[in-house]
Parts: C-alpha cells; structure tokens; sequence
C-alpha cells in the first residue's frame, strides 16, 4: 500500500503558512510504517516540538491504474474518507530552508490517521463534501472538496503519470486552513458531513 499526499490543495492553507501557489499539485509519499494502528494513540515524537493536525480528506484506490485520463478517474475509487497528515512543522520548516525533502517531517512513524470509508454515491457531488476536524470537541478545520485547487479526479490523473496505482492506495488530497500544534491529552475527531469518522487521542 502507498500513501500518496498532496500539499498545498487549498488556497486558504497556502496563505496560511505564506507558500507560493504552486503550478501543479505538490507530491508526497508517506510509507506504510506512517499508518497510525486503529485504537491506539498518536504519540508526539520526541524530535518535535510543534506537531501539526492536517485533516484531509482521503481516496482508497480500487484498482490497478497507470497514465490515467481525467475523464476515466472516477473509474479508480468507490470510497471517500478522512484522515490527518501529522506533520513535525519544526522539522519541516528547518528541511525546507536547506531544500532537502520533507520526508523526517511528514512520514514517520504514525504521522497518518486513515479513518472509516464512506461508498462516494452517498455524496450528491464530490466537488461539494463538507469535512470538520474537532480538537476537545472544539471545531479547529472546516472545508469543502470544492476548495480544492486541483479535484479527485484532477489528482488521480496526476499522480498516475509517476506512479503505478495499485488497489488499497490511499490518496490524501490536501489540507484547508486551521492547522495548529497538538498537545498531550487533546482528542482529535473528523467528520465528514456529520458522520464521525476517526477520534485520535494524543499523547
């Protein structure tokens, strides 16, 4: 399985951490080893000081697809779901100054929730799916898939020009803006309209 993550998907989360808009989707791989076990919690790691929730909303892959066109995309995916990229944003910031990869700062140990799965027909549109992230019930992220820069569909296409996708890939397709440090004993849950889809408690 390959986790593919998109970075800066949503204009409000460029402006956020003041990156330039990038002209095409900004690509990344986390490993395996990144999946956060079901039922346990999400440990800080002692190498950051400033570990931030980014909840995204996610695709499970279907089938084996490579140089993908647009307008078969849909063809690739059956469900929707909600996750976080947790990322160490001291480590990242420090690794973007030297322009080295981010790869310490996105893809350790546990850095990705994969939460339930929702079939997509269950959505009237892709292009209009409201998705929440609560810190101790406290709402923190809120956005909609038709805040995308780049859609599902645009992804797939994209991303299947350099790699394989193969069945049980999961793609993370950005963040929106309100991403902000976690703390020990903080419970992170995300919903996608309503429907509660992971609860993450922090350690």
């Amino acid at each position: 399985m390959k986790i593919i993550c998109i970075g800066r998907n949503y204009v409000s989360h460029i402006d956020e951490l003041q990156n330039e808009r990038p002209k095409e989707p900004v690509v990344f791989l986390k490993p395996d080893s990144s999946v956060l076990l079901k039922q346990h919690p999400f440990v800080i790691p002692e190498f950051s000081n400033d570990v931030h929730h980014e909840v995204e909303i996610l695709v499970k892959i279907n089938k084996v697809g490579k140089y993908i066109d647009q307008k078969f995309a849909h063809k690739y995916y059956d469900e929707i779901g909600l996750g976080i990229d947790f990322t160490a944003r001291d480590v990242q910031n420090e690794l973007k100054l030297k322009g080295l990869p981010w790869e310490k700062a996105k893809a350790f140990d546990g850095s990705a929730v994969i939460g339930d799965f929702i079939n997509k027909n269950q959505f009237e549109s892709l292009e209009n799916i409201n998705f929440e992230l609560t810190n101790n019930s406290k709402v923190v992220q809120t956005g909609n898939t038709g805040m995308m820069i780049w859609k599902i569909d645009e992804l797939i296409s994209h991303v299947s020009q350099y790699f394989t996708l193969k069945k049980g890939d999961i793609l993370f397709t950005g963040t929106p803006e309100g991403v902000s440090a976690v703390k020990p004993n903080d419970i992170l849950e995300g919903f996608i309209q309503n429907n509660k889809l992971f609860r993450i408690q922090i350690k």
